[in-house]
């Protein structure tokens, strides 16, 4: 029983200090702001946190400080699978100390923003992160000096908007392509009441415009498979191009599946590119050239923004760009 007690005693805050060569004073100031302490104790204390696999005891703290450790996450009832975005989120938050607790609320902005306020009222959270819209001013009614709320960019569908919005990636595609001789495009955009269907659409317009290229067409569409098929139906066989422009990869796909359908081939004949790399896209035939969404990443930066609020400490935020291009088989040279 001993033995047993014994491997699954927790360290504690005097053990990383003893390993960290510093007083364990230090370790508590460390644990509530990094702000004011010198780069190498900020070093060293990091080691020892990371090789003892510290983790404060928030119920301690909580009693000691009026802090309790806990951050909430609210999302939005959609069918959109947040795994990925919480595991960066979650794992950010347990290297800056805190426990998280995931909220998913029906409704709407004012439906989120009265359970938000619900939980910030309780005084057992210090931080709320919105991954789905507020009421507007919503950042700014919790109570104030007790929980911060951020408020990241993001619809009801889990789409970017805001910087998330950034539609860079689709400009720098087509700049491939027209490298590889295309000069004839196609625009399948998506749902145009999302911010992030309307930017890739005006990046598309502004590169066409800038490059001077041939836009056969642009079609509005609905984020769908079905949406990609007819809008390529549509098209005579004169006004094929030899680019098309898909809004997401489920547009793409069903953009591959007309084409195919009238006979020709990609990417001999038409290349098509996706957006959010959907983990079917490396196993298509052809495999397709897609933009890479980083969702670990977007989690841990809604978190670490939190986090510097509430204690001023600055982690690492996701090494990897929220965005990029993955060329793939999809692709290829202009017919000729």
């Amino acid at each position: 029983m001993t033995e047993r007690s014994t491997e699954s005693r927790r360290p504690t805050i005097k053990e990383v200090a003893r390993l960290a060569g510093v007083s364990h004073q230090t370790v508590s100031r460390y644990l509530r702001s990094r702000n004011g302490l010198k780069p190498a104790t900020l070093s060293r204390i990091d080691a020892a946190v990371s090789e003892l696999n510290y983790r404060p005891n928030l119920v301690a703290r909580s009693m000691r400080t009026r802090r309790t450790g806990r951050l909430a996450i609210l999302l939005p009832t959609v069918a959109f699978n947040p795994a990925r975005m919480l595991h960066g989120a979650t794992e950010a938050a347990h290297e800056a100390g805190f426990s998280v607790e995931v909220v998913s609320v029906i409704g709407g902005a004012e439906d989120r923003t009265e359970r938000m306020l619900e939980i910030a009222g309780t005084g057992q959270v210090e931080g709320i992160v919105a991954l789905a819209p507020l009421s507007p001013g919503a950042e700014d009614q919790a109570p104030q000096g007790e929980t911060i709320v951020v408020a990241a960019d993001f619809d009801d569908q889990m789409r970017g908007i805001g910087e998330l919005a950034d539609a860079s990636p689709l400009v720098s595609i087509m700049e491939g392509l027209v490298d590889l001789g295309h000069r004839r495009f196609f625009h399948v955009a998506g749902d145009l009441r999302f911010a992030s269907a309307r930017a890739r659409k005006a990046a598309y317009l502004e590169t066409v415009e800038r490059l001077g290229l041939e836009s056969v067409r642009v079609v509005d569409g609905d984020w769908s498979g079905k949406s990609g098929y007819d809008a390529v139906h549509s098209l005579s066989d004169e006004a094929m191009p030899t680019a098309v422009v898909a809004a997401n990869d489920i547009v793409a796909a069903g953009a591959i599946r007309a084409l195919i359908d009238r006979g020709l081939d990609v990417p001999g004949d038409v290349s098509v590119t996706g957006w959010d790399n959907n983990e079917a896209c490396q196993y298509l035939p052809p495999a397709l050239t897609s933009v890479e969404v980083n969702l670990e990443g977007l989690g841990r930066n809604a978190i670490l923004s939190l986090v510097k609020s509430i204690s001023g400490r600055e982690l690492e935020p996701s090494p990897r760009p929220l965005q990029h291009a993955i060329w793939r088989e999809s692709t290829g040279p202009a017919r000729r």
